[in-house]
């Protein structure tokens, strides 16, 4: 029997920080054994934790961006992988709140509203793609909907990066139909034509299911096309960059913690310091004073690039949309430098002790430096500096080769 879906935030709040506990307990054991947390996801979805966007009068809590993004960086803190297996799903309902389509808008606000999980399938294999040439969209799809004599709709491709699609009842996935129009259409997780393939081999966020998703003959589920327009696809270069900000933001304060747990416990300090004690050794409280900063810069510009986000929402230009991406790609370029930095400085603080397996404090690093790797950050100062300098404004990726008001498949 499903779970009832609590009724109010307040509730849904209290299991949703209960979940976050458990997955803390058990993230750095899972690090070393590569354990999926496939109860603790579908504990989250039966706490309401899917439903935190979605509007009110279908079914979900309505919460605004700041408020979802400090629940994400809660939940970074307790598991990093945690925030970027839902990010596929919170981009979902993103589309939603503006999906033109009624029909579509309410089946899918129902079914997520019941405590179902969308994962995210669009990007490909370089080997799938390699010698296909596009001018105006730097992701060329190989995945085609095909349309029987009957009408009836089906999905073959091969996706990687398919993050969070092990966990999920349905996939949004990225495909070209017949007429070579490209868009979105939802697929069951679970039909038998759906192979997951556990072949995610990064040195970090090894518990995201981001590996291989293979479609063959996959039914497109009624109402199964979501963001044909343009309009229901505005923000979101900056909404699944600042899922990353969040996540990053909870690596921050584990390093934090962690390494205060570490100082606590040290027994012995170097010949030297400048006391026989880790707890009054004042390098080694520095060091935990700078990991306390980059954490304040991290949560500080988290909440700014949301705030800009929903500020956007609310005016509804262009501008608006460009100026939030430009305050996010601002954001982007500090926070990994404060949280990369902060989880190399964390092991200042222990000596060579820090480095052993069973600490777990590598974990950081290398999950930040994965999230760090996502939307390259070495092209957003230039991005930021031809703002600033030429005024110009940059357009959303997800408008490749599209105009405003134009089909977005």
């Amino acid at each position: 029997m499903t779970p009832l879906q609590p009724s109010s935030l307040d509730d849904a709040l209290v299991r949703i920080r209960s979940v976050f506990g458990e997955l803390a307990k058990g993230a750095a054991e899972r690090d070393g054994t590569l354990e999926h947390p496939y109860a603790l996801v579908r504990d989250l979805a039966d706490a309401g934790f899917g439903r935190l966007r979605l509007t009110r009068e279908r079914g979900g809590f309505g919460v605004d961006l700041p408020t979802l993004f400090a629940l994400l960086a809660e939940a970074g803190q307790a598991d990093s992988n945690i925030p970027q297996i839902w990010r596929g799903h919170f981009t979902t309902t993103e589309i939603l709140r503006r999906e033109r389509d009624p029909e579509a808008r309410e089946h899918w606000s129902a079914v997520i509203a019941s405590g179902a999980v969308f994962g995210n399938a669009q990007s490909e294999p370089s080997s799938v793609v390699a010698g296909l040439e596009s001018t105006e969209d730097p992701s060329p799809i190989t995945t085609r909907v095909r349309t029987d004599r009957h009408g009836r709709r089906t999905v073959s491709g091969t996706k990687f990066y398919s993050t969070g699609s092990r966990f999920a009842d349905y996939i949004r996935t990225a495909a070209v139909d017949d007429e070579g129009r490209r868009g979105f259409v939802v697929v069951s997780a679970r039909d038998t034509g759906v192979q997951h393939v556990d072949d995610w081999d990064g040195i970090g966020q090894r518990h995201t299911g981001s590996g291989t998703t293979i479609l063959t003959d996959v039914p497109v589920e009624p109402h199964g096309d979501l963001g044909r327009d343009v309009d229901s696809l505005r923000g979101l270069d900056s909404f699944v960059q600042i899922v990353h900000l969040a996540n990053l933001t909870g690596i921050a304060r584990s390093v934090v913690a962690e390494t205060v747990d570490v100082v606590r416990a040290r027994t012995r300090t170097s010949r030297h310091a400048l006391s026989q004690s880790a707890v009054a050794d004042p390098d080694v409280l520095a060091v935990v004073g700078r990991l306390q900063a980059r954490r304040l810069t991290a949560e500080t510009l988290l909440d700014r690039a949301a705030k800009a986000l929903e500020a956007a929402h609310l005016a509804g230009d262009e501008a608006a949309y460009g100026d939030a991406y430009v305050e996010t790609s601002t954001a982007q370029v500090a926070v990994i430098e404060a949280v990369l930095d902060a989880a190399t400085t964390a092991f200042d603080a222990g000596g060579s002790s820090t480095v052993r397996a069973r600490l777990h404090l590598d974990r950081h690093w290398r999950n930040a430096r994965t999230l760090a790797s996502h939307n390259p950050v070495i092209y957003k100062p230039r991005v930021i500096g031809d703002f600033l300098v030429n005024g110009t404004r940059p357009t959303s990726g997800y408008y490749a080769g599209r105009n405003k008001g134009e089909d977005a498949s």
